[in-house]
């Protein structure tokens, strides 16, 4: 089972969806960004670096939702999740293809990967 935690990032009543890059597993799927939590960290430290690695902004962790557990074919992940709140910088998109504010209204109009689908359902983050 690999750990992996992820930022539901909020401004406003909006969240930050991500596009997986070409090349990288689920390509062109949408998720709330993060990672593979290191040993040496907690899943919220972990967040923390990966968004700063992957979008170039300094976050804070507000809460935590209920993480879920998703098989792919070719693995297990335990997702995660934690609301948080930019502190500093501007999105650079430096792994994935793009990136869109969505409301809740918006949330099921994109393919999203299938964990992270999941997360939204069993989380009530769909309207």
């Amino acid at each position: 089972m690999i750990n992996v935690a992820c930022g539901i990032i909020k401004d406003g009543d909006k969240v930050l969806a991500c596009q997986r890059s070409h090349g990288m597993h689920l390509a062109g799927k949408w998720e709330f960004p993060g990672g593979k939590v290191e040993s040496n960290e907690s899943p919220s430290q972990c967040v923390i670096r990966e968004i700063e690695e992957e979008l170039g902004i300094v976050i804070n962790v507000v809460s935590h939702l209920k993480p879920i557990v998703h098989h792919y074919p070719d693995k297990s992940i335990r997702l995660i999740p934690f609301v948080c709140k930019i502190i500093s910088g501007q999105i650079i998109l430096k792994e994935h293809e793009a990136f869109r504010w969505i409301g809740k209204d918006e949330i099921l109009a994109l393919d999203w990967a299938a964990a992270d689908y999941k997360l939204i359902v069993d989380n009530g983050l769909k309207p």
